[in-house]
């Protein structure tokens, strides 16, 4: 055993710099993050560091000057390629010295739009966006105009925006099969009641019942390509036809897949063929930037509604996009994201099974997760990452992986949770070692 009542001691020491800015940014900061995943209570309270003073490549640099191996959430997945990779940034920093902005447009907007219809021949159109919510939103306001209707049916998480969660004022467990639960309608108008409503993945039957009731009000069918598993080619079939039988685009999510499985969206190796696509996350290795492609069809409604922002001009966004596609493409990225992947969910089972302890492995190679199979999981899984954080590891229950991630850092990874299972089955078994321990926040709640 690691010692528990000494480590936490220890990393109370090593931590009180991050502390005490969380304590500070909770007062000034509702929520105290801009993003409810880097939540400290998603993790592990009072032991997650929460802030970074520098990444590079794998590692991380907490305020307290300690040094992590990243094998967590890599930015929620918008770190593809690591951290600070120099030729992404030497691009950046070389158009910001040439100016970030002025009264008339980057040319890059027309080079990343060329880039991106060669990655998808089958769309005809770009617009840009800066995050991915907001792209979402770009994408059903092109729908609605396009189509003249206002329903949505949707599969999946598509960000926090009023068309989305407006499936939640009327029963606020509608989203809760779509990744997170618990989301709050609150601010959301009432009248949107009804405009949005969700299906089941993979299930053609639940999608004819809602078109059945819906389909002449519908705008748009709007789904992930996948989370944790592949629907069969049969499947995107009828979805395909049900949106050609009811005249309205077929919006594919990619924000979160896009880039993980190919050089491009995923739909390309799924076999989907959308009439809309929506990129973020990935597309630009933690800069901000978003991409709506599609067909001339849809797309030309863009020009016929008011879609437009400041701030979607600017340079960084698509300079670094480009910089990630090309050495993307260059690097065969994917390959070695399912390679070390595939090591991760491997290692993962095998060392549970050393150790007695029931899981769940899931989720594609490149972004992956596990579940212990108990009833205080979210007990064991905080109790996971202070354990592995005495290790100089920042992990939790998901692995996105990154191209900077290499054999020698999934070797050092799995030696850290073969002592961290070892731990918890212990703990298991003991369960008052865990007493200090507060369980990870599961869902959306309020930060008290």
């Amino acid at each position: 055993m690691f010692g528990s009542v000494k480590k936490n001691i220890m990393i109370e020491k090593s931590n009180k710099k991050n502390l005490m800015l969380q304590n500070k940014a909770k007062k000034m900061i509702p929520g105290l993050t801009q993003l409810l995943s880097k939540r400290p209570d998603m993790f592990s309270v009072d032991v997650w560091p929460g802030y970074f003073s520098k990444a590079k490549g794998a590692k991380v640099w907490d305020l307290d000057g300690n040094e992590y191996l990243d094998m967590s959430i890599s930015g929620i997945g918008a770190n593809i390629l690591g951290y600070a990779v120099d030729e992404v940034d030497n691009d950046v920093i070389s158009n910001i010295k040439n100016g970030v902005s002025s009264s008339l447009n980057c040319p890059e907007d027309v080079a990343l739009a060329e880039k991106l219809l060669e990655l998808h021949t089958w769309a005809d159109e770009v617009r840009y966006a800066r995050c991915g919510g907001e792209a979402m939103t770009v994408a059903v306001r092109i729908a609605r105009a396009a189509t003249g209707k206002d329903k949505i049916a949707f599969s999946g998480y598509h960000g926090w925006h009023d068309w989305y969660l407006s499936a939640n004022v009327t029963d606020d467990s509608n989203l809760n099969d779509h990744l997170i639960a618990g989301l709050s309608p609150k601010g959301v108008p009432k009248a949107l009641a009804g405009t949005a409503i969700p299906f089941s993945f993979n299930d053609i039957d639940a999608l004819e019942a809602l078109v059945l009731k819906h389909g002449s009000e519908l705008a748009a069918i709007i789904m992930e390509p996948m989370r944790n598993f592949r629907a069969p080619e049969e499947y995107w079939r009828k979805v395909e036809e049900i949106s050609k039988r009811l005249s309205i685009p077929l919006i594919i999510d990619e924000i979160s897949m896009g880039f993980r499985i190919n050089c491009g969206g995923s739909h390309l190796s799924l076999g989907i063929n959308p009439d809309m696509a929506v990129f973020s996350k990935a597309l630009a290795n933690g800069y901000a930037m978003a991409a709506i492609v599609g067909k001339s069809k849809w797309m030309d409604a863009a020009q016929v509604s008011f879609i437009s922002s400041t701030m979607w001009t600017e340079r960084v966004g698509p300079t670094a996009a480009l910089a990630t596609i090309n050495y993307y493409h260059e690097n065969q990225v994917h390959e070695h994201l399912a390679m070390i992947g595939r090591q991760i969910k491997q290692g993962w089972q095998d060392l549970a099974n050393k150790h007695n302890l029931k899981i769940h492995v899931s989720g594609i190679d490149a972004l992956c997760h596990f579940g212990l199979e108990y009833d205080n999981f979210l007990t064991l899984k905080s109790y996971f990452i202070e354990k592995m954080l005495e290790q100089n590891i920042l992990a939790t229950n998901m692995f996105y992986c990154m191209y900077a991630h290499k054999n020698e850092h999934v070797k050092q990874y799995l030696t850290a949770v073969d002592n961290a299972f070892s731990e918890l089955a212990y703990a298991i078994k003991n369960p008052a070692v865990m007493d200090h321990v507060i369980p990870s926040t599961s869902g959306f709640k309020r930060l008290n």
